[in-house]
C-alpha cells in the first residue's frame, strides 16, 4: 500500500492558507494520491464545537492556558478520527494549522512557555507530527489588506499581537529547518502555489 503523508500549512491570518490548501490538495490528487483536508480546530463534531467556543464566542474570555487546552482537545479528536485513519489507509492529509499554531499563538504571542505547549502537544497528538510544515510568511500590511471580512476573536487582537505571531513563526522556522519550509506568501496565488509544489516535491521524491 502507498505510504500516507501528513502536511500542515501555517501562518498568520491573511497568509492565504485556505486558498493554498485547496490548490495543494487538487495538485496531489492529480498525481493519483488520495487526499483528505482538515482544519485545526475542527474537522470532527467535537472539534467544530470547540472551534465555535474559541473563535466565535466573543462573550467568553478564556485565559491562555484554557485556550491552549481547548485547542489540544480538538486536535486530539482530529488525530484520532481523521488524521490517523487517513494516513493508515495510505492517504495524504493536508491540514489548515496544527500544533505549531498552539506554540506560536498561545506561546510566543500569548505568554505561555512554548516548551510546555510542545510537551502537552506530544500527548494530545499521540506523537503524530506532520511530515512537512509549510509556513506561509506574509507581512502585516498584506495580511490586513487580505482580511476584508468580519474578524474572529484571535484576528481582533491587534497589530502588536500579530507582530508577535509572525516573529514566533519565524523563530520556530529557524529552530526547525529540517521540518518547516518557509515560503514568501506576499506573491500572487499562482506563484505561491508553485513554490509550495516545489517544496513538497523536494521533501517527497515519490512525487517527482
Amino acid at each position: 500500500m502507498t505510504r500516507g503523508r501528513f502536511i500542515s500549512l501555517e501562518g498568520i491570518d491573511g497568509a492565504g492558507k485556505s486558498a493554498q490548501i485547496g490548490r495543494l490538495a487538487e495538485w496531489l490528487r492529480s498525481t493519483g494520491r488520495r487526499v483528505v483536508t482538515c482544519r485545526d480546530p475542527g474537522s470532527t463534531p467535537v472539534g467544530d464545537a470547540v472551534r465555535a467556543i474559541l473563535l466565535d464566542r466573543h462573550d467568553l474570555h478564556l485565559v491562555a492556558t484554557a485556550e491552549m487546552f481547548l485547542y489540544m482537545a480538538a486536535r486530539a479528536q482530529m488525530v484520532s478520527e481523521t488524521i490517523e485513519p487517513a494516513v493508515g489507509r495510505g492517504e495524504w492529509v493536508v491540514s489548515d494549522r496544527y500544533l505549531l499554531s498552539n506554540i506560536v499563538y498561545q506561546g510566543y504571542a500569548g505568554g505561555l512557555d512554548p516548551e510546555t505547549i510542545r510537551d502537552v502537544g506530544r500527548v494530545a497528538t499521540a506523537g503524530r507530527m506532520p511530515d512537512l510544515v509549510i509556513l506561509l510568511d506574509v507581512d502585516l500590511d498584506t495580511s490586513a489588506r487580505r482580511l476584508a471580512r468580519p474578524l474572529d476573536k484571535l484576528e481582533n487582537r491587534g497589530d502588536e499581537y500579530r507582530s508577535r505571531l509572525r516573529a514566533g513563526y519565524r523563530a520556530e522556522a529557524a529552530r526547525q529547518p529540517e521540518s518547516i519550509v518557509t515560503i514568501d506568501a506576499t506573491a500572487g496565488i499562482d506563484e505561491v502555489a508553485a513554490a509550495i509544489r516545489l517544496a513538497v516535491t523536494a521533501r517527497f521524491p515519490e512525487l517527482a
